[in-house]
């Protein structure tokens, strides 16, 4: 049984007409960029994060980009971050010339662990004059960006209070996460000063190619991504600013649109899956050999990006799956920590064992909602029958 790890064609056939329609009308009114579409997203997924504004961006990339570069974050500067992340985390710190400074995970959720960046400002920091300072750098710790992996919250009032406590920035990197909640009824990008949204194809809730958002609860914040995604300028050809062309194509928008009342469905869908995945796995009677994710606390709401296991023996286990035709993937085989373009942060290996550890041990299941549960759990009897054999 063939069983892909992500397949979007189902998702376009049941929505082919909408979808055909809402780009021919954009291409009939020959506005491709900022027009109506823009705006009418950027009011319902601001609405649906709990946020008052949204501003389209070209990509999750650069919503993280253009939040940092509001925030006036650059040379001499420090972000506090996880190691464990899509690469663009901590690239866009570097891009914009600041230095990132990266804490362990938690190794329940993979989300960065708040008490491991207490450790590191009561172990490493000093306030100057109000300032956090970095002893060893001498850089100054200007904002936390925690990352909200595979779908599931980071501990926001943890880092909020943090944040709070040395007079931090918060940036939200929400790429995975459209949706979720933690057990408050909070949403994703709600708590932080920005949060910063992926529509990239294979997410939740994706374009026809790339796409992102930064939403936010600050109109001042809101007034200078809007401005500075037009390379700063306002009004136009004078610029106060230099941004950058981060704007969202409005052929993205109008996609994004029809797909959006959709979102709760899917998700939905994805969390119906999980809860299979979480049935046959306990049936299954695998041992410590593999670990589900844990379960969202209650009244949160996980909405499964990605499902991810520990397993013994991850990589031949892989091949096997493979062999089979069930997909699968590896998020991510190398903490940033060890990537050779940052190695002039100076990090070891055995500097954040958990993330360490999660990158040697995990994998990605196939959870996109159109899967059918005898699918889910040849998966999962897959999984027991290669553990079987190597009994």
């Amino acid at each position: 049984m063939k069983v892909p790890l992500l397949d979007l064609k189902p998702q376009y056939l049941a929505l082919k007409h909408e979808l055909d329609a809402a780009v021919l009308a954009v291409c009939e009114s020959q506005q491709f960029i900022l027009g109506p579409g823009v705006k009418a997203l950027e009011a319902a997924v601001a609405r649906d994060s709990g946020c008052t504004h949204g501003i389209g961006v070209s990509s999750g990339t650069d919503a993280l980009l253009i939040a940092l570069m509001v925030l006036d974050i650059g040379a001499g500067d420090e972000v506090i971050t996880t190691p464990y992340t899509f690469f663009a985390t901590a690239g866009t710190i570097a891009r914009v010339g600041a230095r990132p400074v990266f804490c362990d995970i938690d190794p329940a959720t993979f989300n960065l662990c708040p008490q491991a960046v207490q450790r590191f400002i009561d172990r490493d920091c000093e306030l100057r004059d109000g300032v956090l300072v970095n002893r060893r750098t001498g850089g100054r710790i200007k904002a936390l960006m925690p990352v909200h992996l595979y779908g599931q919250l980071a501990d926001m009032p943890a880092f909020m209070k943090i944040a709070q406590r040395y007079g931090l920035r918060v940036i939200e990197d929400a790429a995975q996460a459209i949706g979720a909640a933690d057990e408050h009824g909070r949403r994703a990008c709600s708590y932080g000063d920005i949060g910063c949204l992926s529509f990239f194809p294979t997410k939740n809730l994706g374009a026809f190619g790339d796409a992102g958002m930064c939403v936010t609860n600050d109109a001042a914040l809101a007034d200078r991504l809007d401005i500075f995604r037009v390379h700063g300028s306002r009004p136009k050809y004078y610029h106060a600013f230099i941004g950058g062309n981060f704007r969202i194509d409005e052929l993205q928008a109008a996609v994004l649109n029809v797909k959006l009342p959709h979102l709760d469905a899917w998700s939905a869908a994805r969390q119906r899956n999980a809860e299979i995945y979480f049935d046959a796995f306990d049936k299954a009677g695998l041992g410590s050999r593999v670990t589900p994710p844990p379960r969202a606390p209650r009244g949160a709401r996980h909405i499964y990006n990605q499902f991810i296991i520990r397993a013994d023996d991850r990589d031949a286990l892989r091949q096997f799956l493979t062999e089979r035709q069930i997909g699968t993937e590896i998020y991510y085989p190398l903490p940033l920590h060890e990537q050779q373009c940052f190695a002039y942060l100076g990090h070891a290996v055995g500097d954040f064992p958990q993330a360490e550890l999660a990158a040697r041990s995990t994998v990605a299941l196939p959870i996109f909602p159109e899967l059918a549960e005898e699918q889910l759990r040849h998966v999962v009897d897959s999984i027991a029958q290669f553990y079987r054999s190597r009994a």
